[in-house]
């Protein structure tokens, strides 16, 4: 569960990069847990001003799920309920396994390819290197 967390904290932070506020949060501590979206459970969802994002991490498992272009198609398509504004989807996922989602995003229908947003996730390294770095920028001691 601490792996996961982390990945969850990572794609967060893409998150915030862009400008977006969490409004909800697999694994948190102080914001609740997403509600699930149609059947699908989702790891955060996210606000900018009047545009909503959904957060979803891929790992190996979700690759054997015969179900995953569905679930995909099904997340790129919402729309907030009464704007009827488009919701972006975030998918973070592996670098390992990234030119295959690409390749299975391609599948989808137009619509639901240009909402999605793959962010490739370091789940190795990037800690490490992130930390090391934090390290170093100590301007007061």
């Amino acid at each position: 569960m601490i792996e996961k967390r982390k990945v969850v904290d990572r794609l967060i932070d893409q998150f915030w990069k862009q400008g977006y506020l969490t409004i909800s949060r697999r694994f948190g501590t102080y914001l609740p847990e997403p509600a699930k979206i149609g059947n699908f459970e989702v790891d955060i969802i996210a606000k900018q001003r009047d545009n909503y994002a959904i957060g979803l991490i891929l790992s190996d498992d979700d690759f054997r799920n015969p179900n995953l272009l569905e679930k995909l198609t099904y997340l790129a398509t919402r729309q907030t309920k009464f704007t009827n504004k488009k919701v972006n989807l975030f998918v973070g996922i592996n670098i390992e396994l990234f030119s295959r989602l690409k390749s299975m995003i391609k599948l989808l229908s137009p619509e639901a390819r240009n909402s999605i947003r793959l962010i490739p996730l370091d789940h190795n390294n990037s800690l490490h290197r992130s930390n090391s770095i934090e390290k170093e920028r100590i301007l007061f001691s």
